[in-house]
């Protein structure tokens, strides 16, 4: 079964892990999850702390 990995350094897709572990995310089922890998990440983010609205790792509550 053929994985899919987002590169973060070249940002591209990768068929079955190419790359260094530690630059790609995944697996992903199909490429085109793989290609939204980013936006979901950023998705994630923001549910996981919705407090920070200026994306820069601090809530304004602290």
């Amino acid at each position: 079964m053929v994985e899919y990995w987002y590169n973060v350094r070249t940002h591209e897709v990768e068929e079955d892990a190419q790359s260094d572990y530690t630059q790609l995310l995944g697996p992903y089922k199909t490429r085109a999850e793989a290609e939204k890998a980013l936006e979901k990440v950023r998705e994630r983010n923001q549910a996981w702390d919705p407090g920070d609205a200026n994306g820069d790792g601090w809530s304004d509550s602290d």
